[in-house]
């Protein structure tokens, strides 16, 4: 498993809401999670293959801006 994290623009309940199906169908991502709490509206991913494309293919999909933060 490898966790991975984004820079989002997901920043409210009803974002939490839009974005929700799109990560839940993607079959790459285990487990997910958006801090909407901080200024960076964090994104941090469990994912079997470390797809970092098929999530931010996924989030624009559901019309939010994603880059990767690198640690």
């Amino acid at each position: 498993m490898k966790t991975i994290k984004f820079k989002t623009t997901i920043k409210c309940s009803g974002c939490l809401a839009k974005v929700t199906p799109f990560l839940n169908d993607e079959p790459s991502i285990e487990k997910w999670d958006v801090n909407i709490y901080t200024p960076e509206k964090t994104l941090t991913v469990e994912s079997n293959n470390g797809d970092t494309e098929k999530v931010i293919k996924a989030v624009e999909k559901a019309g939010f801006q994603i880059e990767s933060i690198n640690d």
